[in-house]
């Protein structure tokens, strides 16, 4: 069993990693396209043909980790049907091998291809994404959400501030800080705003600072504004530097560990944090949605292509991975508008397909 185990194996990595390679390289000519076509938009700020190069060269194992559940399935799917065809899987069926133990071969395999998902998606493809947008914002200036910038929260048992943030620059420092801080009551306290920011071990080292700090008078009701100019400052928080990049770049561009800490601080704050715990599931998710794509390509062995319909099976597959691709995102965009549970909505399509895939399976082995 140990050599039909091998022979899986083999067949199907290297079915996988052309699939892989074949989508990538196809990605890979778009992305060149259009930084030949930045060449020319950014040439004044400096923007050469090597720094096109390196933005193709980030970008690419996030399309791998996008790429990696679909080239599995396609891959998969190659080569059952090619055995099935060959009637190889026939002869492998006579010599022993069970259907539940072709199906575990297939999701010990599959555990491999979730370890290489966790892994690009949670630690390669985040830092390649941050990587390519410090590198972008050297000649198209700041990295912004908008003209408003991003927004955050922090509560403590006397007060709350209510934090902005403009921009980051190309050093990853924060540029156009303003914080307003409140009592318990909601009474505005005081407004410090900062030209830059950088982040230390909880404090923020604020430069260029003016702040504008409300006191009331001894003897009349009256209130008066004290203004101070300072050239630095530190203000006390724990609002971390990958909160700040979650509120200014996409959630896509965190790790698991980030996102979780990042909802908590939102959820802590009252704050929505329904967008960011859908991305967080996902991730989690996503991954083992591989072993969904080889459990959908499995009943592709039990099939007969004595007519030499091969192709046409095997184009059904692909789309029934691009439909489950399609229905992911999908129930993701619903899921928070409608305000679904965020780990259902995020384990939904996996469920469905995988019950739908062995529901196949076994109809499969029944009728033959």
């Amino acid at each position: 069993m140990k050599t039909v185990q091998r022979l899986l194996y083999k067949e199907i990595v290297q079915a996988v990693v052309f699939v892989a390679c074949g989508f990538l390289a196809l990605f890979i000519f778009f992305d060149l396209v259009e930084e030949l076509q930045n060449l020319s938009r950014m040439a004044q700020a400096g923007y050469r043909l090597q720094h096109g190069l390196m933005q193709v060269t980030l970008k690419t194992p996030g399309h791998l980790y996008e790429l990696m559940p679909i080239s599995v399935l396609i891959g998969t799917i190659f080569v059952m049907a090619r055995l099935a065809q060959s009637s190889e899987f026939t002869i492998l069926r006579t010599g022993g091998l069970e259907p539940v133990r072709a199906l575990t071969i297939l999701l010990q395999l599959g555990v491999g291809f979730v370890l290489v998902t966790f892994l690009l998606g949670d630690y390669v493809a985040p830092w390649a994404e941050r990587q390519s947008t410090l590198l972008k914002s050297q000649f198209r200036g700041v990295i912004t959400t908008g003209q408003t910038g991003a927004w955050l929260k922090e509560r403590t048992a006397t007060s709350h501030s209510a934090v902005n943030v403009r921009a980051f620059n190309d050093k990853a420092h924060m540029v156009g800080v303003r914080i307003h801080q409140f009592n318990a009551q909601g009474e505005l306290l005081s407004i410090t705003q900062a030209a830059r920011g950088e982040f230390g071990d909880g404090v923020w080292k604020l430069s260029d600072v003016e702040r504008e700090e409300l006191k009331s008078g001894d003897k009349q009701q009256t209130t008066r504004m004290d203004i101070q100019r300072m050239a630095q400052l530190d203000w006390p928080t724990s609002i971390s530097a990958d909160m700040v990049a979650a509120a200014l770049l996409s959630p896509d561009q965190m790790k698991i560990w980030d996102l979780l800490l990042y909802t908590r601080h939102l959820s802590g704050n009252n704050q929505n944090a329904q967008q960011y715990e859908i991305q967080l599931w996902r991730k989690v998710f996503y991954p083992l949605s591989c072993l969904v794509m080889l459990t959908l390509a499995l009943p592709f062995a039990y099939l007969h292509f004595r007519s030499g319909q091969i192709a046409g099976h095997v184009f059904g597959g692909v789309m029934a991975g691009i439909s489950f691709y399609l229905l992911n995102n999908v129930f993701g965009h619903i899921g928070n508008l409608q305000n679904w549970v965020p780990w259902i909505t995020s384990a939904a399509p996996s469920l469905l397909y995988t019950l739908a895939s062995l529901a196949a399976f076994a109809w499969m082995v029944n009728k033959q």
